[in-house]
This record gives C-alpha cells, structure tokens and sequence, in this order.
C-alpha cells in the first residue's frame, strides 16, 4: 500500500472510531453525547452512512483510485458535521474538544492527501488511470 493510501487509511479509521465513540456515548446515555436528532436528521443512521462511507473508503484505496478518493471526500465531509469548525462555538466544546481537533486533523490529512494525488496525476501521465497505464 502507497504511503498515500496509509496516511489516508489511518485518518478514516481515526475519523470511524471517534464516530462510534459517540454513537455508543449516545445508545449509553453518557454525557457529552450527540444529540438523538437534528431538524434534518436522526444521528445514529447519519453516523452509520458516515462510517460506511469511511470504511467503502478505506477499501477503495482512499488516496489513489478515483472510487477511494471520491469516498475519502464524502467521509470527510460527513465526519464534519460532527467535527467541524462549529463545534467551537457548542457549549460543550470543554468536554469534547480532543474528538473535535482530532477529527479535524484527520479530516485534514485526508484532503491533503487527495489533493496531492489529483494533482500529481494530472500533472503526470502515466497516472492517469488508476491503474498506472494508459
């Protein structure tokens, strides 16, 4: 596996585990703990679909085939709601605020990797299909 896939790999499951963190705060009924719905949405099938997205990535080489870096994007974004610049402003950002910047530094990792990938194999054409050849 490319260094890419790794260091996007281990930010998925860094971003998979703090969400199961907090789904299972919330099924325990252990404060701070998300909230069981939002006017969108119930949080536990959207932390599902969330981790779902996370893992389908991981599976799809995250950073280096256009499967595993369109997932990679969608799991970022979906980990976000979560995770995401608003949370500085909740009022329990003094008790959640490890899962918030660790999120965001793993939600980080993940771009920059995907980024850099897109990039090189645009520049680059031997990489422009997934698999090295034209």
């Amino acid at each position: 596996m490319p260094n890419s896939n790794r260091h996007a790999a281990a930010a998925l499951a860094i971003l998979i585990v703090l969400q199961l963190t907090m789904l299972s705060a919330l099924y325990a009924g252990i404060e701070p703990h998300p909230p069981i719905a939002t006017p969108l949405f119930g949080i536990a099938p959207f932390i599902g679909a969330s981790v779902s997205l996370a893992l389908a990535a991981i599976m799809s080489k995250p950073a280096t085939s256009a499967a595993g870096r369109g997932l990679s994007v969608l799991a970022v974004l979906s980990a976000l709601v979560s995770f995401g610049p608003q949370k500085y402003v909740d009022p329990n950002f003094g008790l959640i605020w490890p899962a918030v910047m660790l999120g965001q530094v793993a939600a980080s990792v993940i771009v920059i990797e995907v980024v850099r990938i897109s990039r090189r194999r645009r520049s680059d054409p031997m990489m422009a299909s997934d698999t090295g050849r034209i």
